[in-house]
């Protein structure tokens, strides 16, 4: 008989399972319960938050026998900031649990029986690796200013200016900014009155170039005694650009459309593998360097390029996946919604040398579609690095219908990924090989580059070998007649 359990209920139990987002799963009298921050292997003290009739939500309250995939937190704010949701997991074990997510996904949502999986890619050192860091700033209780990041779920900033997924470097800046605005007087943003300047602190860092850059978010249009603000962070090594970004609107979006220059220049340059990137405030670039290279070079041996093939890259962003397949390919077409991203794209093309490949603006879903319909374009492969939401169907049914050798789907979120992945196979394609990427370490999030070919082109090309061989057999029986 299951248990019927309430809120503030006190259970102990033991976490056997993990979910989507990090939790610890486990049962008690036949009832389930979700626990933040616990580990798979833990038995545990928890206080019911929320309870419904067959599962609730619960907090820890206590570890009671520790697993044996539990380490310490290196971070003191691991438990209260919404960052990190895996930190007390050992780094072999978060790897497990995202190649599970990964495998679960095709098979429950995708319908594979069978996942040809490859051994996740992971970091040699899991802290450390994110070149870019958005910081709120505003005041504590006690009229403070500070700056970290939100707490899960909420926008209260727990005070932190040394996160250890960022660059040391990062503090130094931090520090600089609050000690301008103490000397200026110069008001943090509060988001319930609409009132105040500085709303975020945004910094990117090269870690090829060594470039450094800081773009303060204000609430206005210029910032008091900019001179002295931008002589602190010119001591900085490395600094190449500092930039305001203007945002007066009432939302919890960070950035602006604007732009201003306050010293140096509006970007930095970076590398992943061979390819230079030129990267601007308002630029979508994977946050960390390493493992985009080793995601890029994935995705690059699954397309299988000779030289002889026409590509198409949806959902480019700056270009990056692009420039890397331009290399091996005879022409590749890049599509983006954001028209500064297809700028930085187009520009990037030109600072590599790159000739073979043109950018459009505009809706993947849109822009494909119609050249397919209009044009005739043909793709011999189209590589897809699509947002969390996944394709859209009108995409996917373009895909089909322009029925390329193979696809490459390089995804952010796997459950999207195995939805996308069934309409694919629905439609004539096979997936063949499965890669987990761990790009975001102590993070439950994982990226995927995965592989389908089109079974329709296997069939004909097999058809072709049988007909090959055919012939061969005719001609050799008439050889031997003669």
């Amino acid at each position: 008989m299951s248990g019927s359990y309430a809120k503030n209920d006190l259970v102990t139990l033991k976490i056997t399972d993990m979910g989507n987002d990090g939790e610890g799963i486990g049962k008690v009298d036949g009832y389930t319960l979700f626990v933040k921050d616990a580990v798979i292997g833990d038995t545990v003290l928890a206080k019911v938050m929320k309870a419904k009739k067959n599962y609730g939500y619960a907090r820890l309250m206590e570890v009671v026998e520790k697993s044996p995939y539990r380490v310490e937190p290196p971070c003191p704010y691991a438990r209260q900031c919404g960052g990190c949701q895996l930190q007390a997991m050992s780094y072999e074990e978060q790897l497990r649990f995202k190649t599970n997510k990964v495998k679960n996904h095709l098979m429950r949502i995708g319908g594979l029986e069978e996942v040809p999986m490859e051994p996740i890619i992971g970091l040699e050192y899991p802290y450390r690796y994110r070149n870019k860091a958005q910081f709120p700033v505003g005041r504590n209780k006690e009229g403070k200013i500070i700056t970290g990041f939100y707490a899960g779920h909420t926008h209260s900033i727990i005070e932190n200016r040394n996160c250890l997924l960022g660059v040391e470097l990062n503090e130094q800046i931090l520090d600089k900014v609050i000690a301008y605005m103490e000397e200026n007087h110069v008001e943090p943003y509060d988001e319930k009155t609409g009132k105040g300047l500085v709303r975020h602190v945004l910094t990117r860092y090269g870690f090829d170039s060594g470039e450094v850059m800081v773009c303060l978010i204000i609430n206005g249009n210029k910032i008091p005694n900019a001179d002295s603000f931008t002589e602190s962070l010119r001591q900085i090594p490395g600094m190449t650009s500092i930039t305001l970004n203007i945002n007066k609107e009432r939302t919890n979006v960070i950035l602006g459309d604007q732009i201003k220059l306050l010293w140096g220049q509006t970007y930095i340059t970076d590398s992943i593998g061979t390819i230079k990137y030129q990267i601007s405030p308002l630029s979508f670039y994977q946050v960390n360097p390493a493992q985009t290279r080793r995601m890029y070079e994935k995705a690059l041996e699954y397309a299988q390029l000779t030289g002889e093939e026409t590509v198409w890259d949806l959902y480019c962003g700056i270009g990056t996946i692009s420039l890397f397949l331009a290399q091996k390919a005879k022409q590749v077409y890049g599509v983006e919604i954001i028209p500064q991203a297809i700028e930085d794209a187009r520009r990037n093309a030109a600072l590599n040398h790159l000739k073979n490949v043109e950018f459009f603006v505009g809706k993947a879903e849109e822009v494909l579609p119609e050249k397919y319909e209009k044009e005739g374009v043909y793709a011999d492969v189209i590589v897809v690095d699509p947002p969390r939401k996944g394709c859209d169907e009108t995409l996917l049914d373009t895909i089909v219908k322009m029925s390329p050798k193979r696809v490459v789907y390089v995804s952010c979120d796997s459950s999207t990924l195995a939805r996308d992945v069934k309409y694919l196979g629905e439609h004539g394609y096979q997936v063949e090989r499965v890669c987990p990427i761990d790009n975001f370490s102590q993070t439950v999030h994982v990226e995927t580059v995965c592989l389908l070919s089109n079974r329709k082109a296997d069939s004909y090309i097999k058809l072709s070998l049988d007909m090959d061989e055919y012939y061969d057999i005719i001609e050799k029986e008439q050889a031997e007649k003669k």
